[in-house]
């Protein structure tokens, strides 16, 4: 291991190694976000709209090569995570529009992240036909997809050493890398064949234009095989992209602390998805189990985290925030907006791994015995199948159903705060010892909690330069007027902060570019 290491070490003094940990958003641009299920018409609109002028370094988009049709029930969101083909049509649009939204977001400065489905094909029950997002014929019973193509030879069934061919023990590693994850049919990624394909429909996505890549279910692929592909990737399209840059690759791999599979085992590939961030965050935040705000002093690689410079975060994403995935009830979701924006404010303050923030759409969530039987509803749409378009109301958010946590004051607002406070050290901290709790950034910024049941009242050092702030929580700094509260640093440094426990949003954050 340590001669690998050593020669990954040489490697990447000349260039070529092939790990890619930098998201490849523009300088001063520090967070992406999911715009899940959009289609490529309405995200190519909001890179030009509202992202790039927001400061958003990116889009994570959904799968945007062919998938499966499942009309029971009806068109779910997952089907879009049961490919056919590597042909660029899907219901958020054909390739001809996924062009047409990686040029316009990328000449606006909003780079394109692909939701990389490469584990696996649909499901091994769903028959056979053309019942398809562009109309390829495939056949699940006999491992059949002449679009890409692929035949029994190219999945694992021979390597698969349970009962079923499904994982049926998920602390058995071998089952969980070569056994079909609810019967989704699983590719044989050590062949040199299937290699080439996968390696093939991601070059295709990379001369494009696309920035980089999550790997949906890391977990149940091997790190080597994923190495092999990510070795066969093309440098970055030099139309915007510098010389030289390799695609951004963050692994979805679940790693809550008691699984045998480990994050650190993808740290040679790329970034890997930290889980346990929104987990403990949810659970600090609804102060559960005795936990306080207090105790975030150490947060990240202080909480038993993966390096920052290795990790993804997010405080809930399209899995977790149905229940689905890892976190279970202590994720904070839209549905939970008070305390939501309060940690995604915290995430967004907190100089910890490369943030992404989501961005959902409503769904009728009806829970029998505590499970929402309604997790499985796709995107708004028209009767015939097809997504409804993101719609904008006159107060700037959306209509449609699309709940677009992105556009709330708070979050935008937080998405520039740290990209003004970006390279600025973790400093300042103050606590009450309960659930009210300050830190800044450097001279660059600073943020300020309460999120206990009585209010905060308290002169604390910013460590900015003397002036008045406008709170970017509360309100909007327009060039030199302010329509929230007003924050005004001594000379010394110091601030006094007035925070009621009954206020809509109960924390105040100012940073030097919202200096009246």
């Amino acid at each position: 291991m340590e001669h690998r290491i050593g020669i990954c070490f040489l490697l990447l003094i000349v260039r070529f190694c092939w790990a890619q940990y930098s998201p490849n958003t523009l300088s001063g641009r520090t967070s992406i976000v999911h715009l899940f299920e959009w289609r490529w018409a309405d995200i190519a609109l909001e890179c030009e709209r509202y992202l790039g002028p927001n400061g958003f370094g990116g889009v994570q988009v959904s799968p945007p090569n062919e998938n499966v049709i499942i009309t029971d029930p009806w068109q779910p969101w997952w089907e879009r995570y049961q490919p056919i083909s590597y042909k660029l049509c899907t219901r958020s649009g054909n390739e001809t529009e996924f062009r047409d939204m990686v040029t316009r977001c990328n000449n606006v400065g909003v780079h394109i992240y692909v939701d990389a489905v490469i584990n696996h094909m649909c499901g091994a029950h769903t028959g056979a036909g053309d019942h398809t997002t562009c109309g390829s014929y495939f056949n699940a019973t006999s491992e059949d997809f002449p679009a890409v193509p692929y035949s029994g030879w190219d999945f694992n069934d021979h390597k698969c050493k349970s009962n079923s061919g499904d994982i049926e023990d998920y602390h058995d590693i071998f089952q969980v890398r070569d056994c079909r994850l609810v019967s989704l049919l699983d590719l044989a990624l050590d062949k040199d064949y299937v290699r080439s394909k996968v390696a093939e429909y991601l070059n295709h996505l990379v001369d494009v234009g696309v920035a980089g890549f999550r790997i949906d279910a890391a977990t149940n692929m091997w790190p080597e095989d994923l190495k092999a592909i990510f070795g066969s990737l093309k440098d970055l399209n030099t139309k915007w992209f510098s010389a030289g840059m390799k695609p951004f690759i963050y692994q979805e791999v679940i790693d809550m602390g008691g699984e045998p599979i480990k994050g650190s085992e993808y740290f040679g590939n790329g970034r890997v998805t930290e889980f346990r961030y929104g987990a403990k965050l949810g659970t600090v935040i609804r102060k559960w189990n005795g936990e306080k705000m207090a105790y975030l002093k150490n947060w990240g690689e202080g909480w038993g985290f993966m390096p920052s410079d290795k990790a993804l975060v997010f405080v809930d994403n399209h899995d977790n925030q149905r229940g689905h995935g890892a976190g279970g009830a202590a994720i904070l979701t839209f549905w939970d907006s008070r305390l939501y924006k309060m940690a995604v404010g915290f995430m967004l303050a907190h100089p910890y791994g490369f943030t992404r923030v989501m961005s959902s759409f409503r769904w009728p969530r009806y829970f029998v015995d505590g499970k929402d039987i309604n997790d499985w509803v796709g995107p708004p749409s028209n009767a015939d199948g097809s997504v409804k378009s993101v719609t904008i109301n006159p107060d700037t958010t959306c209509g449609n159903d699309w709940v677009c946590e992105h556009r709330w004051r708070q979050i935008k607002n937080m998405v520039i705060f740290r990209n003004v406070v970006d390279g600025q050290p973790f400093s300042n901290w103050w606590d009450n010892g309960s659930n009210q709790v300050a830190f800044g950034r450097g001279n660059k910024g600073f943020i300020v909690f309460n999120n206990d049941d009585w209010s905060l009242n308290v002169t604390l050092q910013t460590g900015l330069p003397a002036g008045t702030y406008c709170d970017v929580i509360s309100g909007q700094n327009n060039s030199d007027s302010c329509t929230a509260v007003e924050v005004r640093v001594a000379a010394d440094g110091t601030a006094h902060f007035l925070i009621g426990n009954e206020d809509e949003d109960p924390f105040v954050a100012i940073h030097v570019d919202a200096k009246l």
